[in-house]
């Protein structure tokens, strides 16, 4: 169990890195062609991977249902739209608000499946918590950051008197 929670945690990492280096390229094109990128490059190492192992079981990749082979399709939105908002929004914040939907649609898929545990409906509420008391320390640091400049120049002009 704790090989297990460590690898989340280790694709959690993985994930912060990706939006991060997804964001780095699409400054430097736009957020489709880094989603290409990503999913080209991804592509070569994975098939490099696959020619690595033994025996790979495609037999079963075909017995899956049709709305299965979506998930790529939603892999691709993801860090098109991961790209987009991480360039307005930062990393910390873009996380956050990706982890928050990543929980509401976890216990509404829960729900669908079976009896959600009240605790995972606190996560949720402690989660979008700790995201609008992120944006409020924010929106209090950028005001004081734009009032320096204002303060620094009262204090030079009483300075002169």
């Amino acid at each position: 169990m704790l090989t297990l929670i460590l690898l989340a945690l280790l694709n959690g990492a993985c994930i912060g890195l990706c939006r991060i280096l997804n964001g780095r390229l699409g400054q430097a094109s736009d957020a489709y062609y880094a989603s290409l990128w990503n999913h080209g490059v991804g592509f070569v190492f994975l098939s490099l991977l696959l020619v690595l192992m033994p025996s790979p079981p495609i037999a079963g990749l075909l017995d899956a249902p049709v709305y299965a082979w979506l998930g790529g399709v939603v892999g691709a939105v993801f860090v098109v739209l991961n790209t987009l908002v991480i360039l307005r929004l930062g990393a910390t914040l873009c996380s956050l608000l990706v982890i928050s939907g990543q929980l509401l649609s976890g216990v509404l898929f829960d729900l669908v499946v079976k009896v959600v545990n009240p605790l995972q409906l606190l996560g949720v509420v402690v989660i979008f918590a700790g995201v609008l008391a992120f944006r409020r320390m924010e929106a209090r640091s950028s005001a004081v950051t734009q009032q320096a400049p204002e303060l620094a120049e009262r204090d030079t002009v009483r300075a002169k008197r």
